[in-house]
């Protein structure tokens, strides 16, 4: 990890990659779990209503979060997510319907990966260990959000996302720039024959972004995985981008379900075109 690429916030807490946001017109931000009102367990700036924090607290942090971003409340657009390899296409006609976005919570959108060229949308990914993705098409004005998990991963969720970028909006993968935020990587997310055996099915080099941890257990690298596919779809390695930042090790900054289950908070991720 070179901290140096990094820019880190205290008050509402999140970081930002500074090669990403260096893009013109493309806002992010991964959050930390500081600078919030939750109590513990969910201390302190918990961003996810799926768990039992008080509904109150989460409010407020959502409030400090989006405001700090400058992101308006009622364009924040999340969908169920279900570590699935399904896209969303977030195009006009979508964003027209009565009671958008809410409408994708209410009739349950179940995706785990969005696009859009639409401006003003922030696309949200919600995780505790799981890693966002972010790929971004400065020259089409496009973006792609991911919820990477271990599943959602081996069904190729982040080239999936880069392929409906180019199917939707016509971007060439040599123009995409990609980032991979927070989420367990490969010194801690320690998985066993369950999860190797479809591994070893779709990655023939499936050796170089894990090794052993035991009798039938592996530390796998989710983060060198997620970039490997894009690299396989298209993008230049050099415009892949990692924070190197471990929830399960740094849950000082993050929330981590496998290093702190079973009451842990949620941590939000945020892209949008200015």
């Amino acid at each position: 990890m070179d901290e140096t690429r990094l820019r880190f916030q205290d008050t509402p807490g999140f970081i930002q990659s500074l090669p990403f946001a260096a893009l013109p017109g493309v806002g992010h931000a991964f959050s930390t779990r500081q600078g919030g009102v939750s109590r513990p367990p969910y201390h302190t700036l918990n961003l996810g209503t799926g768990v039992q924090d008080d509904r109150a607290a989460v409010r407020e942090n959502r409030r400090r979060f989006f405001g700090a971003l400058g992101l308006d409340p009622a364009r924040i657009v999340r969908v169920w997510q279900v570590h699935g390899d399904e896209v969303l296409v977030v195009d006009g006609r979508l964003a027209r319907r009565e009671n958008f976005p809410r409408l994708l919570l209410d009739e349950h959108y179940e995706y785990d990966a969005m696009v859009t060229d639409r401006e003003g949308l922030a696309l949200t990914i919600t995780t505790a260990d799981c890693l966002p993705v972010f790929i971004a098409d400065p020259v089409r004005r496009a973006v792609a959000a991911v919820h990477a998990g271990w599943r959602s991963t081996l069904k190729g969720i982040a080239p999936k996302a880069l392929a409906a970028l180019v199917q939707t909006h016509g971007s060439r993968p040599a123009d995409c720039v990609a980032v991979i935020g927070p989420g367990i990587l490969g010194c801690c997310f320690e998985v066993d024959e369950p999860v190797m055996r479809p591994l070893r099915a779709t990655v023939p080099d499936w050796e170089a972004v894990s090794r052993p941890a035991g009798p039938e257990h592996w530390l796998l690298d989710l983060s060198a995985l997620n970039a490997r596919s894009l690299v396989e779809g298209g993008l230049p390695e050099g415009a892949i981008h990692q924070t190197g930042l471990c929830t399960s090790c740094r849950t000082d900054l993050f929330y981590s379900y496998r290093a702190e289950k079973p009451l842990t908070g949620r941590l939000m991720s945020a892209l949008w075109l200015s």
